[in-house]
């Protein structure tokens, strides 16, 4: 069971996951959180999904494009290690940054906040 952000007072032993521009936060328990088949489980994908919140994801999640890159402006040690998979996929996203990371490959361990650019790139529907 995943925890509402509007049913508890923020605990410190709950990952806290921030989406920017919006200023969405979410909590959740760790083990808990219901899997949605996109992404890694409890992965920023994951987290969005179960909370209704949209984080575009044009190839299920699979590491396939760079539509659910995000920038880490918070907590970038929160999240799981970064893969050569993930790397080789989300340095081809417009304005790649240092701390870049895909949606559905950022595993959650801590509070993390993430900034959603407003553009992104598509390889699966552009044929690349």
């Amino acid at each position: 069971m995943y925890v509402n952000k509007t049913a508890f007072r923020y605990n410190s032993d709950l990952p806290k996951v921030t989406f920017l521009p919006a200023n969405e936060t979410f909590e959740f328990e760790p083990g808990k959180l219901p899997y949605k088949n996109h992404g890694k489980p409890e992965s920023l994908l994951d987290v969005a999904m179960n909370f209704g919140f949209h984080l575009e994801h044009a190839c299920g999640g699979s590491c396939a494009c760079t539509t659910c890159h995000v920038v880490v402006k918070d907590g970038v040690d929160n999240l799981s290690p970064m893969d050569d998979d993930e790397f080789d996929r989300v340095e081809q996203a417009s304005d790649f940054q240092l701390n870049s990371r895909l949606g559905c490959q950022a595993i959650v361990k801590g509070d993390v906040t993430v900034h959603i650019p407003a553009w992104n790139r598509n390889y699966v529907s552009e044929g690349h």
